[in-house]
């Protein structure tokens, strides 16, 4: 039994060094912290046994020539002690640095795995953590957008058969109405008319952003510009250059960056305070890159909101890189470069 209680520890420190690349070198380099600390302060021990015995006495009343000999040792002693401490707990400083920075939306970043036996084995624990965590939020985030997603069809899908159907059937209803109303109602009755159709067109803009048809119909190309002509309006003009020569992208992929850019240009007409914006699309090498920029107010000390962690999440499924920014001059700049697929073709 004891056998195989060791085979199994065997096999477990196996599988934790060889998680962290270079670790199991560092470690075969190493020397515990405790014989660092043990073997000094055996060695000093030693020299001061030695000198004891020798030429070192100490006579009744101590002598200031002894008193300073072994001042000295202990000082010696001391300094050894603290310059030993300080080489092994720096990789902890450092790990609890580490510890500290770490967030699970910029992924990538580990520990140094450095110093004493003991602290290289946590170090390398918590690196392996880490990456059991990325990858189980990473799903995780993953069951929960798809979920949005689906409930996002969902609603949009009541909202236009139900709610619109109502809405058209009202506006409808009015049509006659007015048609043998008395001449001094029919102001009211178009004033009802037109809240009822706005009304409508307000159902329908929402069914849109909840569930881009175009996308799913059309393409990603077609769903882009469509979306830069959905956020020019009052006040705010929205610049678009979407090639049709794009590199092939997973339908995840075209989601993420359709999400990203209605995001981006949310963010720009309910906060930026922006009159232009820019929505580009361009290869790049390895997959596209998408770029929303303004010329508004910009992100400034703000914190980062649901939003822009939505967008940091939706990125991380699909292996992309997203950097949100100062623009050139003023304003915001959202860039998202997302990784093509070899396996699927990009729908135009």
């Amino acid at each position: 039994m004891g056998d195989v209680t060791d085979i199994r520890e065997r096999g477990r420190e196996e599988t934790v060094v060889t998680t962290v690349p270079g670790a199991h070198a560092g470690r075969g380099r190493t020397v515990s912290l405790f014989w660092r600390i043990f073997s000094l302060n055996a060695l000093g021990l030693v020299v001061a046994a030695c000198l004891l015995l020798g030429p070192v006495t100490v006579s009744t009343p101590v002598l200031p020539a002894e008193a300073l000999v072994v001042v000295v040792g202990l000082a010696l002693l001391l300094v050894g002690n603290a310059l030993v401490l300080r080489a092994g707990l720096t990789p902890l400083r450092r790990l609890a640095g580490a510890m500290a920075a770490a967030d699970l939306l910029h992924p990538g970043a580990r520990a140094e795995v450095a110093g004493p036996a003991e602290v290289a084995d946590l170090i390398i624990t918590y690196n392996t953590m880490l990456e059991r965590l990325e990858r189980e939020r990473a799903a995780g985030a993953g069951l929960a957008l798809s979920a949005q997603e689906r409930e996002r069809h969902r609603i949009a899908r009541e909202l236009h058969d139900e709610v619109g159907q109502t809405l058209t059937a009202v506006l409808l209803q009015l049509k006659r109405v007015a048609d043998r109303t008395p001449e001094g109602l029919r102001a009211e009755v178009g004033q009802a008319q037109e809240a009822t159709r706005a009304g409508l067109d307000e159902i329908r803009r929402i069914a849109r952003r909840l569930r881009p048809g175009v996308l799913e119909e059309l393409g990603l190309v077609s769903a882009l510009r469509s979306l830069a002509g959905e956020f020019t309006t009052h006040g705010l003009t929205v610049r678009h250059h979407v090639p049709g020569d794009l590199p092939p992208l997973t339908e995840e992929s075209e989601l993420v960056l359709y999400r990203v850019a209605q995001e981006g240009l949310t963010n720009t007409a309910r906060h930026s305070g922006a009159d232009r914006a820019e929505l580009r699309l361009r290869p790049v090498t390895g997959g596209v890159e998408l770029l929303v920029r303004d010329n508004g107010a910009g992100l400034a000390a703000a914190r980062e909101g649901a939003g822009i962690r939505g967008m940091r999440e939706r990125a991380l499924l699909v292996g992309a890189d997203l950097h949100l920014g100062p623009g050139l001059e003023t304003g915001t700049e959202v860039r998202l470069r997302v990784p093509a697929t070899g396996t699927e073709g990009a729908r135009r």
